[in-house]
């Protein structure tokens, strides 16, 4: 593997943690295909690891609850042709993954009232294209 996977700042996913299984992938791919496992999957125990901060933990177990099977989260990659390469795609996709669950909230938006100017230019584009509309109508022709 390519080294640590960061999540965010100093924490990386630890290698001990990462659970490999490896099957036949679908596809096209010859008679290669049939003898080699190139699908990844990656599981990764959420629930029990010790590698994230509590609270990245917390929000990650609360953030990917809809993805958590007893509380593994579960990755698979498949788009390459090399086991290597699929190996490398689910680590880089369950650390941005973990990396966005993670991530503080944002913050939340501060009321500002609309500048007069904004809004009185608003009023003068509308009753501008409500002129340019009623002169469409066909009312005075003769």
């Amino acid at each position: 593997m390519s080294g640590p996977y960061l999540v965010r700042g100093s924490v990386s996913l630890p290698e001990a943690e990462l659970m490999w299984r490896f099957s036949r992938s679908s596809g096209p791919g010859g008679q290669h295909v049939n003898t080699s496992d190139t699908q990844v999957e990656l599981r990764f125990d959420l629930a029990r690891t010790q590698a994230l901060p509590p609270v990245w933990k917390e929000r990650a177990l609360q953030r990917l609850a809809g993805r958590l099977v007893d509380g593994v989260v579960t990755v698979r990659a498949s788009e390459h042709r090399s086991q290597w390469r699929n190996r490398e795609a689910a680590a880089v996709r369950l650390a941005s993954l973990l990396a966005e669950a993670t991530a503080p909230p944002p913050k939340p938006r501060r009321a500002t009232r609309i500048p007069r100017g904004i809004n009185e230019r608003r009023l003068r584009e509308k009753k501008q294209r409500s002129e340019t509309k009623r002169g469409r109508s066909g009312r005075d022709w003769h």
